[in-house]
């Protein structure tokens, strides 16, 4: 005798979900250039400047660091977060990769770093120069 499939399967996993900081416009032209790829589909993009669900990370920590989850549910962030997306990329794979190994994820993350307290002052120059009203 063989037993009836429920009738409602449950979702698959994304491949990799993304937290994004959609209300900053040099963050959405970069997730819009990965959005672009195939492998792009298999994955979930989570704007969280919108209030959508981050999965128990809290909002000040998702909007103050990029984060990626994996289908495993470990949470990256920074440089890391970056590496493990790029290496889901053919065309960024090598990029993922080469910033994965010490000493490069070393530098990464210190660039990540020092990209964060100057990110607030690129922001308004790209707002400007695209005619976006400042939020």
């Amino acid at each position: 005798m063989s037993q009836a499939l429920p009738s409602v399967l449950p979702a698959a996993l994304p491949l990799l979900t993304v937290y994004f900081d959609g209300s900053c416009p040099l963050c959405r032209r970069e997730i819009a250039i990965y959005q672009r790829l195939p492998q792009a589909l298999s994955m979930a993009w989570v704007d969280v400047s919108a209030g959508q669900d981050t999965g128990g990370l809290s909002c000040e920590a998702a909007m103050a660091r990029f984060h990626v989850r994996d289908s495993q549910g470990r949470l990256f962030s920074g440089a890391a977060a970056f590496s493990v997306m790029w290496r889901l990329f053919p065309g960024w794979r090598w990029l993922g990769w080469l910033s994965v190994w010490p000493p490069m994820s070393w530098a990464f993350e210190w660039a990540y770093r020092l990209f964060l307290p100057i990110r607030p002052h690129l922001q308004k120059w790209v707002r400007r120069w695209s005619g976006e009203a400042s939020s």
